[in-house]
């Protein structure tokens, strides 16, 4: 664990049998509530016991919302917000302060007021809440929060059962144990449809021992609910709110549900609520902080990202994440897609962390190898802040953190042909800023390589080769996508005979540079 879980864990042994984190006093037995209102305190819980009591203290200008509005905390850390029957009352947690967690580390800052429950479903939702409490209150924990940080952001963790859940924690929590990150996201897709997992799943991935928010994903929802708002009903008993925010930091971030689903089928689109949330939400935060939308399906996918991007650009400094895709890809939006801010929006398709849906052959863990449809290792990102500025580290599950590239060339040519041979590298984090660089020898000229568009060829052969032999047919590998992160240059023409080392380094958007090499002989 890294060094806020001691504390944490004893909050999240308090807080563990708490309905939505939410205390209750004794007063709230005997006194109704206002009607079509919620009331509360938002304090420090100096004796860590769950119960807003003597000695405690309100906490003034803490922000909360209904999804909708948001309403800030008075001197005394008393609030009052508008609920109907099927409200989720919720902390946007301040910058030094953390809510508790519960003991697979999932953060409670909301109270579920669904007085009858939700409607029967496959899978149950929130059980019937009951009346209003006469006041809703909400602990709160001093957290150092410096301006420097790190997070992990994982894509489509995604599994089917619990031999996949398996595979997460032994192929990327394991690895993650003692982490400096701060906290993590699952940028969706958390399981595949089948949400009674979410729970095991939580099990494996807080043994990571950091606070770990969620975002829901089209696999995540109540394929049963007849209705885009019924769909999402399991997905709160276990998490919440499925759109919310919090600062971390001198960083603001924000969990984003744009799935929609009509009762038949899912889109990418931003409800009006959830944009009036964000318009509410982004009214509250200074103008020099940078904006981080977390969501499931990227950008590019939604039908209405113009009106996203539209609430958006109030601020100068934004970046937003996805995944989705089981591909890794940087977006960059300007004027034409509707965005207009001085530089172009920045989007990054994350990489997931099922890779291709935990396709392939075993490794000597057992675990499938995974390898995404770009051609790219399954894995995950890491994200270094500092105040509005930031940095993705692309890490892939069981390599070495250099490992960022793979080079495709023959494994022998002529040398009366070798100026026609292409060799390819796969950046599998690049983009349209990375730099790309190939030399063949140790003094030989680097030549600028092209990118292009197209399929991995060493991702395709793989996929041919264990079509044809792999025992389990469920863990084949799924087809090779085009990608974008793909260089090619040729080598050079009339190459002497033996063995030469080709280098290909990559220096990326944000200033780091990788290297890697392939011996290839010459006849």
């Amino acid at each position: 664990m890294n060094r806020q879980t001691t504390s944490m864990l004893a909050i999240a042994i308090v807080f563990s049998f708490i309905l939505g984190s939410c205390s209750h006093t004794a007063k709230m037995a005997s006194t109704q509530a206002e009607p079509g209102y919620a009331k509360g305190i938002v304090y420090y819980d100096k004796n860590g016991n769950g119960v807003y009591d003597r000695g405690d203290r309100g906490l003034k200008g803490v922000r909360l919302s209904n999804g909708v509005d948001v309403v800030e905390t008075e001197d005394d850390g008393s609030y009052k917000i508008p609920v109907t029957d099927d409200t989720i009352v919720f902390v946007l947690k301040p910058r030094g302060w953390i809510s508790p967690v519960s003991k697979d580390q999932i953060p409670r800052f909301y109270y579920i007021h669904k007085p009858e429950g939700s409607p029967q479903l496959k899978v149950p939702g929130v059980a019937p809440t009951g009346p209003l409490p006469a006041s809703v209150d909400f602990p709160l924990y001093p957290n150092h929060e410096p301006d420097k940080f790190s997070a992990l952001f994982f894509g489509d963790t995604q599994p089917r059962n619990q031999e996949e859940i398996d595979y997460i924690a032994h192929d990327i929590c394991e690895e993650n144990i003692g982490t400096e990150s701060r906290f993590g996201v699952t940028l969706g897709d958390i399981v595949f449809n089948n949400i009674h997992e979410f729970e095991a799943l939580n099990a494996a991935i807080g043994s990571i021992g950091v606070p770990w928010f969620n975002v829901i994903g089209n696999h995540d929802t109540n394929y049963d609910g007849s209705t885009d708002r019924l769909s999402d009903e399991t997905y709160e008993r276990i998490y919440g709110p499925s759109y919310y925010a919090f600062d971390y930091g001198s960083v603001h971030f924000i969990a984003m549900d744009n799935i929609y689903w009509d009762g038949k089928r899912y889109k990418g689109h931003f409800t009006d609520d959830l944009l009036t949330f964000l318009r509410n939400d982004l009214a509250g935060v200074p103008d020099s902080t940078l904006i981080v939308p977390m969501m499931h399906i990227p950008l590019d996918q939604c039908d209405n990202t113009k009106e996203f991007f539209a609430v958006l650009q109030s601020h100068p400094y934004t970046f937003s994440i996805s995944a989705h895709w089981h591909r890794q890809r940087h977006l960059f939006f300007s004027e034409e897609d509707g965005w207009y801010g001085k530089e172009p929006h920045h989007h990054l398709i994350n990489a997931t962390t099922c890779g291709s849906w935990w396709g392939g052959l075993p490794n000597m863990s057992g675990v499938p190898h995974a390898t995404m449809q770009d051609g790219g290792p399954n894995g995950y990102s890491i994200f270094k802040f500092d105040k509005n500025k930031y940095e993705i580290v692309f890490k892939a599950a069981r390599h070495p953190a250099d490992y960022q590239m793979h080079i495709f060339a023959p494994e022998s040519v002529r040398s009366i042909k070798s100026g026609l041979v292409d060799v390819i590298a796969n950046i599998f984090a690049g983009s349209e800023r990375s730099t790309v660089e190939m030399r063949v020898g140790d003094d030989g000229p680097w030549v600028k390589m092209e990118k292009f568009l197209g399929q991995d060829p060493f991702f395709v052969l793989m996929h041919q080769v264990e079509k044809s032999i792999n025992p389990h047919p469920k863990r084949t590998l799924s087809e090779p996508q085009d990608t974008d992160h793909l260089w090619r240059a040729k080598l050079p023409s009339g190459m002497e005979t033996g063995s030469h080392v080709i280098t290909v380094r990559t220096t990326d958007m944000f200033g780091h540079t990788y290297t890697a090499h392939r011996i290839i002989r010459i006849e």
